[in-house]
């Protein structure tokens, strides 16, 4: 019986109800996907987030597609499924041959004769009368063993003669009392929408566009296929082709025979989705990987960009406030204590924000001492001026022209060393530091001072080492201004007759060059002071002779070099327990040796 149903006749609920829950579920997908989007875009991602994400998801899609198109699951799919065809369809053309009978009017079998015959007695031809005879394959007889034998499975069945002629097709074959389905096509239902039609591309795609493509073949041209034609000459053979969709298709040919001669081909064929779909399970289980993969590695580069984007941000932030202050000093994040790179870029912003800082308060205060001391010569010259006038006589007028001009070699004085010491930092920023012979240095320094008139000598000694062991690097010029600024201080405080002794010495990894003189010494509460800017202390010297910035530039000097300067007193223990005696200040320059 050939009962033909529809779905959309015998049950009109339950195939209009998917047909209306399908945009409410693509709606609540799209709102799902909007929300999402919404979410990421309200965390406002760093740049350095997305790309970091996006890297390493890169990575991993590029993994992906590596797997899916170069997987051999497929291709073991593809052979087992041959091998077992082959296999199956010589079990199905022996039953096919054993089911082949006699029809020629040259033979008659008695099967009563049959039951008379004796042990050891045969009856009827001999196997070489036997070959000649025709066995044809009878489809009143083959179809039932046929179909037995392939319907458990999702084979495709057909017999062809030796003519190439179709005989049989399993898909025509049906049973007493069976029940035929057919699925009706969708109402619209005709050529592949967009989607499908990219699916069947990508389809197409994976299988390499290597196979070829199979058709469809009429009743009369079973010799067509190539692997039939073979089977013909006596030959098992098997070939994989695709189809419109893109679906792998498997057909193998055994030829039936009976007493060594072929009397017609057995052609075994898949379904076209029966090994997609098995290589689509196994691709999708891949894909579910990939997606746990992917958000597992979403979430870690997050949290990994989180570290480096989140402290990123508040340097820049903190960089942003220490170029808005006004009156506050800023204090950039420390990350130190996290011993990576963004640790170090912590340390040194915060390093550069302090040197920016004292930078910033050392030129206040400059100009805090430059308007002081600008202020003092100009105080003096602007009384001496409105009173000259007021003068009464010569010599009056004499001590007014001499206090006006004290005052205006003393501006004369401070500017010129208000102006060295305000271009010393440019300068020595903009020139390359080159090797300095101290040695060499020092003995043209010394040769020069103690030809200079004067009753206070200077003498010169080294200790250790030879020429080679006193190369510093640095700037010669501004380093023979710091060594000409000391003797020549030392020799204003030795008195006559006195000496000025001048030692190198080179140590492990620094020189030392000392500058002693014989003057009274420097007292205890201004030895670190004789270095700020303006301090001067000459008690033997009259008001305003010296400006007070030659030590302050000489230790900016030697700073900026990596060295260091102090000064102290040399004294001789005095017998039991009297003050110590002063025998002169000694001035001690530390400078890193090459």
């Amino acid at each position: 019986m050939l009962e033909r149903t529809s779905g959309l006749t015998d049950e009109p609920a339950e195939t209009e109800q998917p047909v209306e829950a399908e945009p409410r579920r693509s709606g609540r997908l799209r709102s799902a996907m909007k929300s999402a989007w919404r979410f990421l875009i309200a965390q406002s991602f760093s740049s350095l987030t997305r790309r970091i994400v996006i890297l390493n998801l890169a990575g991993l899609i590029a993994l992906l597609t590596g797997v899916l198109y170069l997987s051999q699951f497929r291709a073991g799919l593809i052979d087992a499924r041959a091998q077992s065809l082959l296999v199956q369809g010589e079990i199905i053309a022996g039953a096919i041959a054993a089911s082949a009978t006699v029809e020629t009017n040259a033979i008659t079998i008695d099967p009563e004769r049959l039951l008379e015959l004796q042990a050891g007695e045969s009856y009827g031809p001999t196997d070489d009368a036997l070959s000649g005879i025709e066995f044809p394959i009878n489809p009143e007889r083959v179809a039932p063993v046929l179909r037995r034998l392939v319907s458990p499975t999702r084979t495709r069945a057909r017999i062809y003669d030796r003519e190439g002629v179709l005989i049989l097709d399993s898909r025509n074959l049906y049973g007493r009392g069976d029940i035929l389905r057919f699925d009706l096509p969708a109402p619209g239902a005709g050529d592949p929408g967009l989607v499908e039609r990219l699916t069947i591309a990508i389809r197409r795609w994976f299988s390499r566009g290597d196979l070829p493509l199979y058709k469809e073949l009429g009743p009369d041209n079973g010799k067509g296929y190539a692997e039939v034609e073979q089977a013909l000459a006596g030959l098992k053979a098997s070939m994989v082709r695709i189809n419109e969709r893109g679906e792998v298709i498997v057909s193998v040919a055994v030829p039936v025979q009976r007493f060594r001669a072929v009397r017609g081909v057995l052609m075994l064929s898949t379904q076209g989705a029966d090994i997609d779909q098995m290589v689509e399970a196994e691709r999708l289980a891949i894909l579910k990987v990939f997606l746990v993969a992917a958000a597992v590695m979403v979430v870690l580069s997050i949290l990994l960009a989180g570290t480096i984007a989140g402290p990123v941000r508040r340097l820049a932030d903190g960089a942003e406030r220490v170029r808005r202050r006004i009156r506050t000093r800023v204090q950039i994040p420390d990350f130190t204590r996290r011993n990576d790179e963004i640790g170090e870029l912590s340390g040194a912003l915060r390093d550069m924000t302090d040197a920016l800082y004292s930078r910033i308060e050392a030129i206040e205060s400059f100009a805090a001492d430059v308007a002081h001391e600008l202020k003092n010569p100009l105080t003096s010259l602007r009384s001496a001026v409105e009173t000259l006038p007021l003068a009464k006589n010569e010599d009056s007028r004499n001590r007014l022209l001499g206090v006006i001009m004290h005052d205006v070699q003393r501006l004369n004085r401070l500017i010129s060393d208000i102006s060295d010491a305000s271009r010393l930092d440019a300068e020595l920023q903009r020139q390359e530091a080159e090797p300095v012979d101290v040695r060499k240095l020092l003995e043209a320094l010394v040769t020069a001072a103690d030809v200079q008139p004067g009753d206070v000598s200077v003498t010169l000694a080294f200790q250790s080492g030879g020429a080679n062991d006193f190369r510093v690097p640095g700037h010669d010029s501004r380093l023979a201004q710091v060594f000409t600024n000391l003797i020549e201080n030392a020799r204003s405080f030795s008195p006559e007759g006195g000496t000025v002794r001048v030692t190198g010495r080179r140590l492990k990894n620094h020189i030392d060059v000392i500058v002693d003189d014989d003057g009274p010494g420097i007292r205890p509460d201004a030895l670190d002071k004789i270095f700020e800017r303006f301090y001067t202390d000459r008690p033997h010297q009259g008001f305003g002779q010296n400006s007070g910035l030659g030590l302050s530039i000489s230790r900016q000097i030697i700073e900026a070099h990596g060295g260091r300067i102090h000064a102290t007193n040399r004294v001789m223990p005095a017998a039991d327990d009297d003050t110590p005696r002063v025998l002169g200040a000694r001035f001690i320059v530390q400078l890193p040796a090459m």
